[in-house]
């Protein structure tokens, strides 16, 4: 086969602990996912968990990741740039139509990362019923810190997930108040798509979603999980 361009290096993810790098494949979200999110964004019905998880996705190459301070930029055709963090969950394997135990033993470790959004474009999208695409899946819209191995932190399922914005507190919740856990997000994407190892999972965000200014200093926190710095510039 001839290949008449390079092919562009996948984006890594650093392993805390370790020199090894994690190669990511593809991007998925879970939308919604913590029931006082939801209310805050109006989805009354599934801030009473009457829906499904529903997904959306970013290109690998959207990812901003590194175990120090990241420099993310400022996007462009916004003046409404918001914050979510998110537990990330890295796959080790992949498939397709998994049960939930079999959606558990994919996971090879986690992570804090950012979802960053275009909210002006979103909430235009809708209006019109147009595809969320260039508000979600703009450059650099999707940050991460370190990976941490299974073996080394387990799988969190409960424990304060939160996010500061020049020290002063933005978002906090708490990881059992997913309406959807982990291992079921997993298992009902593998029934949309087939997973593979390489896909990242950014699984949700609590309450306290708001704008974003250059120059604000971010961190992210999830308990049992090493911190996620970034600097909007």
């Amino acid at each position: 086969m001839q290949v008449l361009f390079p092919l562009p290096p996948p984006v890594l993810v650093p392993v805390q602990g370790s020199a090894a790098r994690f190669p990511v494949r593809r991007i998925f979200c879970v939308g919604r996912n913590y029931a006082e999110h939801a209310r805050e964004m109006g989805a009354v019905d599934q801030a009473q968990g009457l829906e499904p998880p529903f997904f959306f996705t970013k290109p690998a190459d959207a990812l901003v990741a590194g175990d120090g301070e990241l420099s993310v930029s400022y996007p462009p055709r916004t003046s409404n740039l918001h914050h979510e963090v998110e537990m990330v969950v890295a796959l080790g394997d992949g498939g397709s139509n998994l049960t939930v135990d079999q959606a558990k033993s994919l996971i090879l470790g986690y992570a804090v990362g950012l979802d960053l959004t275009r909210r002006d474009l979103q909430a235009r999208a809708k209006e019109k019923g147009h595809p969320w695409d260039m508000s979600k899946g703009f450059d650099q819209s999707a940050v991460c810190g370190p990976l941490v191995l299974v073996a080394d932190c387990g799988h969190p399922a409960g424990g304060e997930i939160g996010l500061q914005v020049n020290g002063e507190v933005r978002q906090a919740g708490d990881l059992s108040e997913m309406m959807w856990k982990v291992p079921q997000i997993i298992a009902e994407l593998s029934a949309l798509v087939s997973l593979a190892a390489g896909d990242l999972i950014y699984t949700g965000t609590p309450a306290g979603v708001g704008p974003l200014q250059r120059g604000d200093r971010l961190e992210g926190t999830v308990a049992g999980l090493p911190p996620l710095r970034a600097r909007i510039v």
